[in-house]
């Protein structure tokens, strides 16, 4: 690739360097330079441009991303499309994600230009979190340094999986002393239930047991009968040696115990066996807490369905320091590994603009058209949103009000009210972006009448958002040409609050270009909007209402 300034005669076909704003004319960062762009920085002025220009072999920082993330595609990931050389991967499930450092380092290793960063190993996710990008770092990469990575992904396969976590029941027996306080044994259900729970399992009723080997043993044999697939002994007292009596009882049902302690604290004193193909566990002290400790980093390798024997135990002492200590300068609930938070999908909620008198298609309210299935136009539009990422979703209402809300009765959205809805498009934006709470990163701002706009599309928007890189606003477009709706970083909500008149916000995007990225997508949807009776003819006929005779 080459790089720099460069005439303007030489520049078609280039990727242009630095955003320029130009007389009724934006020319972006990463645009290819064609000859209207050319024209237009001529006619500004422009004799000479910074851009790159791709030599033979080289691929374009999309392309390239493109590909290293095909190869590197693993079960239960979604990836997302490539926008400025980045493609994300989020979890499709929940469970805990594990990485072979090793294989990400290889692939860093291939050249500066390719990148792969990941989340740490064994890290639980939620759905829809992000876990890993790869990031193309220049404009282009030489196409044989791009396949030398991509041919170590495809070798060796991902060096990242999620390991979706099961729905495992799991038993649980309190061994008990003279003079126990029921409080510990209480504490001791509470959190060892709400830790199953978290891996979406359950709990069978717990069983009470004497401080001994064989009323122990009873007990688990009775939580296996009842098809616990886990078993756990809370012992009135630490296990202090692999013979004392909760493992032995392991022993005495035919188990084995497989290792005693693990270099985590809390959690050193626990004991981890199986009988059969079911895991048992003798646990600390600290099971009764809340807490993280060691626990936790045992019940999320078993519930994703690992392997948890004594090289897996023996390698978890780098990070395993989670007890509190005076020099440590953040307390565990913010410190500790076990239960980090990991690089979640900012929150981004949408606002839909449902108040409009609808004059241009009298004497009909177009939201409230039925299709060929009786669904109201802005039910579908709602519908489409309800099945994407964006919450919370706000609904704003003006004309025929109370006939809107109820079109969409039932479904969770919020409702807010443009008192002065007649006054244009502005009154409902600013009451839709007032209504939002102060937690959401951004809002897609939908247009009522798009019925077309899928959950795929609001998903690429959302996908393409990323304050970090500058992608502030979001635009999608089909053949080169803007669409609806657009995604709004919070920043520029007080600008939207300006806003009087019939003017949406989409003036905004020539004012802030530098925050602009545009996301192409496959159809035609987010350039229709459907405003005339005669432009409901070329609604799929699915979607197409049969106008009533009687307008009321």
């Amino acid at each position: 690739m080459i790089f720099g300034e460069i005439p303007l005669e030489e520049a078609e076909g280039a990727v242009n360097a630095h955003t320029h704003r130009l007389e009724g004319r934006v020319v972006r960062k990463g645009q290819i330079l064609d000859a209207a762009a050319i024209a237009a920085l001529r006619a500004a002025g422009h004799t000479r441009i910074v851009a790159a220009k791709l030599e033979p072999g080289d691929v374009g920082e999309n392309e390239a991303a493109e590909r290293l993330a095909a190869a590197l595609e693993a079960p239960h990931l979604r990836r997302t499309r490539a926008a400025t050389g980045r493609v994300n991967f989020a979890a499709e499930r929940a469970g805990l994600f594990v990485v072979d450092r090793a294989g990400v380092d290889a692939i860093n290793a291939v050249h500066e230009s390719l990148t792969l960063g990941t989340l740490p190993d064994a890290t639980p996710v939620a759905p829809r979190d992000m876990v890993a990008t790869v990031k193309v770092i220049p404009f282009s990469v030489p196409g044989a340094l791009l396949e030398e990575a991509c041919r170590y992904a495809r070798a060796n396969g991902a060096p990242f999986r999620l390991h979706p976590f099961r729905p495992l029941r799991a038993g649980l027996v309190l061994t008990e002393l003279p003079g126990m306080k029921e409080s510990v044994l209480e504490n001791t259900i509470a959190a060892t239930e709400a830790r199953i729970a978290g891996f979406g399992g359950s709990l069978l009723a717990p069983r009470r047991s004497a401080h001994a080997e064989a009323p122990i043993a009873a007990a688990l044999r009775g939580l296996l009968d009842e098809g616990a697939q886990i078993v756990m002994v809370a012992g009135a007292s630490a296990v202090v040696d692999r013979r004392d009596v909760a493992p032995a009882a392991i022993v005495r049902l035919g188990g084995e115990i497989r290792h005693f302690g693990m270099p985590v604290d809390p959690g050193n004193l626990i004991c981890v066996g199986r009988i059969g193909e079911i895991p048992a566990l003798v646990l600390p002290g600290c099971a009764g807490s809340p807490k993280p400790n060691g626990i936790d980093f045992v019940l999320q390798r078993l519930y994703a369905g690992l392997d948890v024997g004594p090289q897996e135990i023996m390698r978890l002492g780098v990070g395993g320091l989670l007890k509190d200590i005076s020099a440590r300068p953040l307390p565990r609930a913010k410190a500790s590994p076990v239960d980090p938070a990991p690089a979640r999908r900012p929150a981004i909620a949408a606002v839909v603009l449902a108040a409009g008198q609808s004059s241009r298609m009298a004497p009909y309210n177009k939201l409230l058209l039925p299709d060929r299935s009786g669904k109201p136009m802005i039910a579908r539009v709602v519908d489409n949103l309800l099945a994407s990422a964006a919450r919370p979703i706000v609904v704003v209402l003006g004309h025929q009000r109370e006939e809107v809300r109820a079109a969409l009765a039932g479904r969770p959205v919020r409702f807010v009210v443009a008192e002065d809805y007649a006054s244009g498009l502005s009154a409902s934006l600013r009451a839709g972006v007032a209504a939002l709470p102060e937690d959401v990163a951004g809002a897609v701002i939908c247009l009522g009448d798009m019925p077309l706009i899928t959950a795929r599309v609001i998903e690429r928007l959302i996908d393409a958002y990323d304050p970090d890189e500058g992608r502030l606003i979001v635009v999608p477009t089909h053949q080169n040409r803007q669409g609806n709706p657009i995604l709004w970083d919070r920043r520029f909500f007080a600008e939207m609050q300006a806003l009087r008149g019939d003017a949406g916000a989409r003036f905004l995007l020539s004012r802030h270009a530098e925050a602009v990225a545009e996301v192409e997508v496959e159809t035609d949807a987010v350039l229709r909007d459907f405003d005339t009776v005669e432009s409901l003819a070329s609604l799929p006929e699915r979607f197409r209402p049969a106008l009533p005779t009687n307008t009321g």
